[in-house]
């Protein structure tokens, strides 16, 4: 997994020549840290710990810890339909994939909890500290960051690479480190520079949503009440978070022309 996230990311400082400068190579470091390092390291307990639906939920809390943040950060206000609807999300998504059997492992909820966290810190500083760079050259220096803080951990307790490699390993590899870490991240930057921190976390709500409807469609999972239901909250929050409310026209001051 960090060469998965440090190749892309020397890939990209490559190909824009460009290098941190000035506080710049703190800031990389720990957003690198933030948004890949030690989130994966989170995740990847969690996956391990607790079953697919409990990290999930726990996870699903994302878009309320970026809103709380946002405001003491950002100072963006934090409104009682963004908490309400980020509050339907993970009662939305615990209907969707949460099952009543689930069993609790305490490390792992406190991985995904730290998880989401984490994730939610690295995003509100992304947006806090805007990069004088390229688009490209900022995501490249969070990979090879994020990279090289897993690289230590992925060695003790994975160890080295294998000596060989079939075609179909390395094509999964290429794809990996291309499209799901180069490519994806440059994306994930790129709207968290266009857009509200809040209103991108939210996107990340679908992921559960379409989960579920890969296992119906390709692995002819049965869908239940429950999850329908679960799945339409999740809809539902994700469209009244996005929801701008518009200001009224003050027509008391209008001049009227002349005909």
């Amino acid at each position: 997994m960090s060469s998965v996230r440090c190749r892309p990311g020397l890939l990209l400082v490559a190909l824009t020549r460009q290098l941190p400068r000035g506080i710049w190579w703190f800031r990389a470091f720990v957003l690198g840290a933030l948004n890949i390092g030690v989130f994966f390291a989170l995740l990847f307990v969690a996956a391990y710990r607790l079953p697919g639906g409990v990290a999930a939920t726990v996870g699903a809390l994302q878009p309320l810890l970026v809103a709380v943040l946002s405001a003491g950060l950002l100072a963006e206000r934090l409104k009682l339909r963004t908490t309400l609807a980020a509050i339907a999300g993970v009662a939305g998504v615990s209907l969707l994939v949460l099952r009543a059997d689930a069993r609790l492992d305490g490390w792992g909820v406190l991985a995904a909890l730290g998880g989401a966290v984490v994730m939610a810190t690295g995003v509100v500083l992304s947006k806090r500290w805007k990069s004088p760079a390229p688009l490209l050259a900022t995501t490249g220096w969070q990979l090879v960051a994020g990279g090289l803080l897993l690289l230590p951990v992925a060695l003790i307790i994975e160890g080295a690479l294998p000596a060989s490699l079939t075609a179909a390993n390395l094509a999964g590899y290429a794809y990996l480190t291309i499209v799901g870490s180069a490519v994806a991240y440059a994306l994930w930057f790129r709207g968290l520079r266009a857009l509200s921190p809040t209103d991108v976390t939210f996107l990340g709500l679908l992921s559960p949503v379409v989960a579920t409807l890969l296992g119906w469609l390709a692995l002819d999972q049965r869908l239940t009440g429950a999850q329908l239901v679960g799945g339409l909250i999740v809809l539902g929050a994700l469209v009244a978070a996005q929801l701008k409310r518009t200001k009224p026209v003050d027509t008391s001051t209008r001049v009227l022309e002349p005909v």
